[in-house]
């Protein structure tokens, strides 16, 4: 039996460096090919203690942490994010953003992917927030890494009520599974009214 646990504050502090270790290796499949390192995840991840708003969603079996969901308010990464956003008509502080999703393969097609969005949903709606929105990166069909068989996650999203949100269009810059050095990368936002 799986344990979906929402934590906040020291909580969520304290299960940061095993989320690191999840993006780490998750991230490292198609279609995202992140070649992690342990040093980048810790400064990435200091949003999050930061915040006083985020959530994490942990996913345990037993106190093994193999999955786990975050969020915060948009403005917190509005740095990132908020040129993406800019003529869309909606207030950043409108916007919840629901960050990584990851989950160990072996624990997939069991809801777990459900109960993370629905939990950052509802704290989204605590904070206020109208909409949530989370990003997914873009690759093209015919990627050399991409596995035989890949589904992408679109219909998963759509069913929760997600649509790519026209025109925005985030860049990150991350090291390819298979490159020498980081590159570009591009991010589509998909966004739903909560």
């Amino acid at each position: 039996m799986i344990r979906v646990a929402r934590l906040t504050g020291a909580a969520l502090g304290a299960a940061l460096p095993d989320v690191a270790a999840l993006r780490i290796a998750v991230f490292r499949d198609f279609p995202y090919l992140y070649d992690g390192d342990l040093a980048y995840e810790e400064q990435y991840l200091q949003t999050y203690r930061q915040s006083g708003d985020a959530i994490l969603v942990g996913a345990y079996d037993g106190t093994r942490l193999v999955g786990a969901a975050t969020g915060t308010p948009m403005e917190d990464h509005a740095r990132d994010f908020a040129a993406a956003f800019k003529g869309q008509g909606i207030a950043l502080s409108d916007i919840f953003y629901c960050a990584e999703s990851v989950l160990l393969p072996e624990y997939r097609g069991h809801g777990i992917g459900h109960r993370f969005f629905e939990a950052r949903e509802d704290h989204a709606r605590t904070l206020g927030r109208s909409h949530s929105a989370f990003c997914g990166v873009v690759r093209p069909a015919d990627h050399p890494l991409r596995p035989e068989g890949y589904r992408p996650l679109d219909g998963f999203w759509r069913k929760r009520g997600y649509a790519p949100l026209a025109g925005a269009v985030a860049t990150f810059r991350w090291k390819d599974i298979d490159r020498d050095e980081e590159s570009e990368h591009a991010l589509q936002f998909w966004m739903r009214a909560l």
